[in-house]
């Protein structure tokens, strides 16, 4: 779960809010965004997606066949991709290659697990979703300069602190949010320790906490 700005849009990614202990106190009643991006079908990544695009009326943009899955239950404001770039009226969005797996929580097929690259004028940003470190992310800065990347590390189910450092070299950003992290015990991590590392590799990490606001 993220919610990231550019200029007056309000992009939303992998919404999961009710059963997630780290963000009982948010009410997905006073969420408002323009776009829903979900980078695959886990339920903690979908968990609260169809409440939201009901009530929102978001651009919900996915895999086909997430799509497909939201579309029988009434989303009707989508916009299905797979791996390949589109031009919307925010800027160019690339739908990128993700190590990862996917399927719905009603066992649905989740289509194959992805992120997203978003090209605009006020500033590039890459959103991995859920990975591992891989060499597809070489690709990053043929699709756009990236100023900010969001990128998990966890560890166990993704990347962790050191994958996430070499994916930055990948990318060729030095700037990275960090996310799923400390939502489940497999996951937990060293703050200070983790802050180190990047710093100690010249790079910036922002561990950011729930429902707190950044300027970046």
């Amino acid at each position: 779960m993220l919610q990231y700005r550019i200029g007056w849009k309000i992009f939303f990614f992998d919404p999961f809010i009710n059963g997630n202990e780290l963000a009982k106190d948010i009410d997905i009643d006073n969420i408002s965004e323009d776009y829903i991006l979900v980078s695959h079908g886990h339920g903690d990544h979908v968990g609260d997606l169809i409440p939201i695009a009901k009530r929102t009326n978001a651009l919900v943009i996915s895999n086909f066949e997430i799509i497909n899955w939201i579309q029988t239950q009434g989303i009707t404001n989508v916009h299905p991709m797979n791996f390949g770039s589109y031009d919307f009226d925010f800027g160019t969005l690339t739908y990128m290659q993700a190590q990862h797996s996917s399927c719905l929580p009603d066992g649905a097929n989740g289509g194959n697990p992805g992120g997203f690259i978003l090209k605009s004028n006020l500033g590039s940003f890459y959103y991995s979703g859920d990975t591992s470190l891989m060499l597809d992310m070489q690709l990053a800065p043929y699709y756009a300069k990236v100023d900010v990347a969001i990128l998990p590390v966890g560890g166990n189910f993704t990347m962790n602190v050191r994958d996430a450092i070499k994916a930055s070299d990948f990318i060729e950003c030095n700037s990275i949010i960090g996310v799923h992290f400390d939502t489940f015990g497999y996951i937990k991590i060293d703050h200070e320790k983790s802050l180190k590392m990047f710093a100690d590799a010249g790079k910036k990490l922002l561990l950011p906490e729930v429902g707190k606001s950044y300027d970046i």
